[in-house]
């Protein structure tokens, strides 16, 4: 009686081992419980014994709760991601692939919901994230750019199959292309409106087909058409519908805005408050450099005309060298706006200096006539 223990105490463990060995957790699932039933009919106890009893799970969620309290203590950036058709072992590449850049958090909204209420005295903002809570979505941790903790969630989709019943994230198009396929398949492509032919004894589609747009639920005859040509259309893996960052909320479209295209939304709002304080007569920091550039326009112009010389003058009417406009005083107008702007690249017609020559003597034999 005693061997006879030893034996099946000895098998057991055995088993159990051999078990909790296999790397496939669907194989694992379904051997734990056949095992089980097994077990418990000829041994009287049963492998595994799988039972949560209330208080174990009542410690695991005050465990989570910490667990989630510390998280938000502890990083200031938080990715809200949706998790759909995304399978565990595709969760543990990412989670690896994040691996001190950042954490995830999966589990019950309601849990996680509760979670971050019971934090708010600690940080009133982080209400903004309970909205975005819905759905299968689950929380990334992090301190790191935004910008790398976005490139390393897409980098790992997985290409998948079209199911039935599913729903196309993209547009699925079918390109031209041989098939491979006998004639006989021609029905089931004429059923889905495809133009084919037969070339080399195989139906050769003839143009491109929008199978699928974005939105539009999978058939089955859509999901076997895409399994015959070998093509996985859908990729999936954790996707970023949120970002929360120090009290802020926004889409993760924000991060794909450029450096240079925040100068030029930057400069492009500087010249317009610049025109309208212009228009109005109201100095701002916008418009003080133009006031001051019209102004010296009006200085040099009347220095010109009333022959007084003062070096800044003297600059501006050597830069100048075009004749083609009317007065004088607007041809230094024009020399002094472009001087400002830096806009001269050797644009010499004649010599601006005996063209005022030429001016002053005409104005010196009108007086002695007069």
């Amino acid at each position: 009686g005693i061997n006879a223990e030893y034996g099946k105490q000895w098998y057991q463990r055995r088993v159990r081992e051999a078990v909790v060995s296999t790397q496939s957790t669907g194989i694992k699932f379904l051997l734990t419980f056949a095992l089980n039933f097994v077990f418990k009919s000829y041994f009287g106890n049963p492998l595994f014994n799988l039972k949560m009893v209330k208080g174990d799970r009542a410690v695991w969620k005050a465990k989570y709760f910490v667990k989630i309290g510390q998280l938000l203590d502890e990083y200031p950036r938080i990715f809200i991601v949706g998790a759909d058709n995304v399978r565990s072992k595709q969760m543990q590449q990412i989670r690896h692939s994040l691996r001190g850049i950042a954490e995830i958090l999966m589990g019950k909204n309601t849990m996680m919901t509760k979670a971050i209420r019971a934090h708010l005295p600690n940080n009133p903002a982080l209400e903004k994230i309970l909205p975005y809570i819905k759905g299968n979505v689950g929380l990334v941790f992090s301190k790191e750019d935004p910008v790398l903790v976005r490139d390393k969630l897409l980098e790992n989709k997985v290409a998948a199959p079209a199911r039935a019943g599913a729903i196309a994230p993209v547009n699925v198009i079918v390109e031209a292309q041989n098939t491979g396929m006998g004639p006989e398949k021609t029905n089931f492509f004429q059923a889905l409106n495809i133009s084919t032919k037969i070339a080399k004894g195989a139906i050769e589609i003839v143009s491109n087909v929008h199978l699928l747009s974005i939105g539009d639920k999978v058939g089955a005859s859509e999901a076997t058409l895409l399994q015959m040509l070998g093509v996985k259309p859908f990729s999936y893996g954790l996707i970023v519908e949120n970002i929360y960052d120090n009290g802020a909320v926004f889409s993760p479209e924000i991060l794909d805005i450029t450096d240079d295209q925040l100068i030029a939304k930057f400069q492009l709002g500087i010249a317009n408050v610049a025109a309208v304080s212009l228009d109005i007569g109201y100095c701002t920091q916008a418009s003080v450099p133009h006031s001051i550039i019209n102004g010296f326009k009006n200085v040099v112009a009347v220095a010109v005309e009333a022959e007084i010389d003062f070096p800044q003058a003297d600059a501006v009417s050597s830069n100048c060298q075009l004749t083609n406009i009317g007065t004088l005083a607007a041809r230094t107008q024009f020399c002094v706006l472009l001087s400002a702007r830096g806009t001269f690249n050797n644009m010499v017609t004649h010599n601006f200096h005996q063209n005022r020559q030429n001016f002053r003597a005409r104005r010196v034999s009108a007086r002695e006539c007069t």
